[in-house]
């Protein structure tokens, strides 16, 4: 496929898209349609697909609306591409007068929903255009080394074998950034023999801080796929129990864990199994720390959502609290960068538990490279 092909595959995609259907989905379909297409096709029509995505309200102002066609011709403008837009062949129609750019709005030069903003502004404060602008673009590919089967060094020499660059990344001692052939990573045999693990750099950097030591009693709440249960298996000997209330989340975890050489155990009611050293609540939020990964998230928020979220999240807390022996820890993880639901949600908890006190605070946002995360270790 010319340049000028993937940008029309992209545009109705994106119609697709923007019409209600997931983005992967999407892309699934057409790919199944489009046997022509190769493995480069296939990757750069994703990646045009989620540019526009990311930056979905620039695009438009650019592009001259909000459609398919307006998404990548504002994109294709921005990068100085819009002669992909030819009508040679099968490459999308010039443009037309009335689809001229306009003047961007705050909320679209920033790509966040206008609602947001002031709530954004306020949690990031000086950091808040920055990031803002940092979440335009894609995220680094990050791999986690599994320390129980080797060592950063090895690691990376295993991958080169292979001709996937990586170098080691400051926010954690096992985060290596893909630099190099990031697609050629899920095939290798260093992720396939549980040497490395697909995860960003700052969900390492949380497990990196939980106080962690052989032989306690651990909960991680919110499991889902797992990723921080084998990162925290790979700390210290634990006896490790995953929950996750949609036990399907967790379908992947059992094979994940034979191939990271860790011992977990599933729980459909982990109060049964407490008291427990640490519980980790890596808990429902906005994803507002994520959205390089998902930008759909970012369009799909809503003041509402967000407010059940804050609710779901003081549930959660309150009801696993209980859990945690005396003198245990609570770790309450977000990858959001909303005070609400992070220095907000827990000083609330604190206020319904005095029992219990803060004794960390971990800040991390996507300038420091990785996600947004934020944690807090709480004990009583």
């Amino acid at each position: 496929m010319t340049p000028s092909a993937r940008a029309s595959a992209a545009i109705a995609i994106l119609d697709r898209v923007l019409a209600g259907e997931p983005a992967e989905r999407a892309l699934t379909n057409w790919g199944r349609a489009s046997r022509f297409a190769g493995s480069g096709d296939r990757a750069a029509v994703r990646d045009l697909v989620f540019d526009a995505l990311r930056r979905k309200l620039s695009a438009a102002s650019r592009g001259g609306g909000m459609t398919g066609r307006g998404l990548v011709l504002g994109l294709c403008r921005e990068r100085g591409e819009e002669a992909l837009f030819s009508g040679e062949g099968h490459a999308p129609k010039p443009p037309e007068a009335a689809e001229a750019p306009a003047e961007p709005s705050d909320a679209a030069r920033l790509d966040l929903p206008a609602w947001l903003i002031p709530d954004l502004r306020e949690s990031l404060g000086a950091d808040f255009e920055t990031v803002a602008e940092t979440m335009r673009s894609r995220a680094p590919v990050f791999l986690r080394v599994n320390l129980a089967k080797t060592t950063v060094a090895g690691a990376i020499a295993a991958l080169a074998a292979e001709g996937i660059d990586a170098q080691p990344h400051p926010l954690a001692g096992t985060a290596l950034e893909v630099t190099g052939n990031a697609r050629k990573v899920q095939n290798a045999a260093a992720y396939v023999e549980g040497l490395v693990e697909l995860q960003d750099a700052s969900s390492q950097a949380v497990v990196e801080a939980l106080p962690l030591s052989d032989g306690m009693k651990v909960l991680d709440y919110c499991a889902g796929g797992g990723g921080k249960t084998l990162a925290m298996a790979a700390r210290a000997r634990l006896r490790l129990y995953a929950h996750d209330v949609a036990r399907q989340r967790m379908a992947d975890l059992p094979r994940r864990a034979d191939r990271a050489g860790a011992k977990v155990t599933l729980v459909d009611r982990p109060s049964s199994q407490g008291p427990f050293d640490l519980v980790l609540v890596d808990a429902p939020c906005s994803g507002s720390g994520s959205w390089r990964r998902d930008p759909e998230g970012k369009w799909r928020l809503t003041r509402e959502r967000l407010a059940e979220l804050t609710v779901i999240q003081a549930e959660i807390l309150d009801g696993v609290a209980p859990m945690v022996a005396k003198g245990g820890v609570l770790a309450y993880a977000t990858c959001s960068l909303l005070r609400q639901e992070n220095q907000g949600q827990v000083g609330r908890f604190l206020k319904r538990h005095p029992d219990w006190h803060q004794s960390r605070e971990l800040v991390l946002t996507p300038i420091s490279g990785g996600d947004g995360f934020f944690l807090s270790i709480l004990q009583r």
